[in-house]
């Protein structure tokens, strides 16, 4: 067909499908990409409204502009222009949602609000060792205290032994129109979020097993579950923060994850700078139960309690027993598949926020943990119950906690938090030199 009918037909077209055609061959890309056709789209999007009641249609609207701003310009110049002014109406609906914070937490009160204002869901793409790749769509997420869990499962995973790679991205509609549900089929935005090596999936990645599964945690913040039987893939459940996941979810590439804005530290001659006023934030929590949410106000340590490259802060002290606290519920790490169901009693979700003295995330994560018996005696007081332990370590810190399952109440106890941070995270937040 020539170009010219091809052009006739492709003015009658939305921006989706012309974006949609440009993917068939790199005629139509090209075709697609028609400045003319595009400038009309873009001013019929964005030029001032008029008071007069009458409407103008496509053509006469491209009449008002300039033939020149066509002609200079390379081609698919409007096109980018269309999409860039597109996804700045986005970002700029979602500045006012994500600026109020909860004072608690310092991390914004409507999540859920920016994830229908974005579109924004989350996909999974499996890669095997034939660069072979497979897209699969969130089928469940949730909503927690501090955090989003999604959740992915199917009858119809790839065999694990061919598998290399699994990326987590975010995806966006590339045009977002708030009165309508976003298409899956439309052109969307990938921004990488984390790559996992799949062949880490070890015995020292598995936090755990039941009769039908085996769970391995891959930092940050992915669990997959493995058939027991078949030694193939059962579910993926990715746990992400807060903390900057509309920027890290809409901002990076398909290959580049986003990249925080450069930390300047606000000097102060303190002496002990950097090492007081911190505010915790902590919930541990599985399948929508929360086991303990709270607040811890005033951490602090001193130079004497730095050792090893870490700042110990006590959250809660061993020896205290007026700051034990229980875990309500029976704890559990939950998770289904299309057909099953179950929980491992022995794991659940740790969601962790930090704040400096200025109320701004310090260190923040979502992650999977398992509560372990202790390889010896603990040195310190005796409880009267079985003791467990919890470990967390990441290039920001490392969590210690130590629980107490109490027989008679059937509940365990923290009777011991402690987190260590490091020196040179602390070091490159405040400016100092400890």
């Amino acid at each position: 067909m020539p170009s010219e009918l091809l052009l006739k037909i492709f003015s009658y077209l939305d921006a989706v499908t012309l974006l949609c055609i440009g993917c068939v061959n790199k005629r139509l890309y090209h075709l697609a990409s028609d400045n003319l056709i595009w400038i009309r789209i873009y001013s019929t999007a964005f030029s001032p409204k008029r008071s007069n009641w009458k409407v103008n249609s496509v053509e006469k609207t491209a009449v008002s502009v300039s033939l020149l701003s066509v002609k200079d310009k390379e081609a698919g110049y409007w096109k980018k222009e269309y999409i860039a002014k597109q996804i700045a109406s986005v970002k700029a609906a979602l500045a006012p949602i994500l600026r109020p914070v909860n004072p608690y937490t310092g991390l914004p009160v409507k999540v859920k609000e920016a994830l229908r204002v974005s579109g924004l869901g989350w996909v999974i793409i499996l890669k095997d060792k034939n660069e072979k790749e497979y897209i699969m769509e969130h089928v469940d997420l949730s909503i927690n205290d501090a955090s989003v869990t999604v959740v992915w499962y199917s009858k119809n995973w790839p065999s694990l032994a061919t598998l290399s790679t699994l990326d987590l991205c975010g995806v966006t509609p590339v045009f977002m129109d708030q009165h309508k549900v976003p298409t899956k089929n439309g052109p969307r935005w990938h921004s990488l979020i984390a790559k996992y090596n799949l062949s880490s999936l070890t015995e020292s990645t598995m936090i755990g097993c039941d009769g039908l599964i085996r769970i391995f945690c891959l930092n940050p913040g992915l669990l997959l579950g493995l058939w027991k039987m078949e030694e193939e893939l059962a579910f993926v459940m990715a746990h992400l923060h807060f903390h900057q996941l509309m920027e890290r979810s809409t901002l990076g590439s398909a290959t580049v994850p986003y990249e925080l804005p450069p930390h300047s530290p606000f000097l102060d001659d303190d002496p002990e700078y950097g090492l007081h006023g911190y505010h915790l934030h902590v919930d541990m929590h599985s399948g929508g139960v929360s086991y303990l949410c709270g607040t811890f106000r005033n951490l602090f340590s001193k130079k004497g309690n730095i050792e090893n490259g870490y700042v110990k802060l006590i959250v809660i002290s061993l020896k205290n027993n007026a700051q034990h606290l229980p875990l309500i519920g029976k704890v559990g790490l939950s998770w289904r598949t299309d057909i099953f169901e179950g929980c491992l009693k022995s794991c659940y979700v740790m969601d962790l926020t930090l704040l400096d003295e200025s109320g701004k995330p310090f260190w923040c994560f979502s992650s999977p943990v398992c509560m372990r018996s202790p390889p010896r005696p603990s040195e310190g007081p005796n409880f009267l119950g079985q003791e467990y332990y919890v470990d967390y370590l990441d290039s920001a810190g490392k969590v210690h906690l130590e629980l107490v399952w109490i027989e008679e109440t059937e509940e365990y106890f923290i009777v011991d938090l402690a987190l260590y941070l490091s020196v040179a995270k602390v070091n490159h937040w405040f400016g100092t030199k400890y």
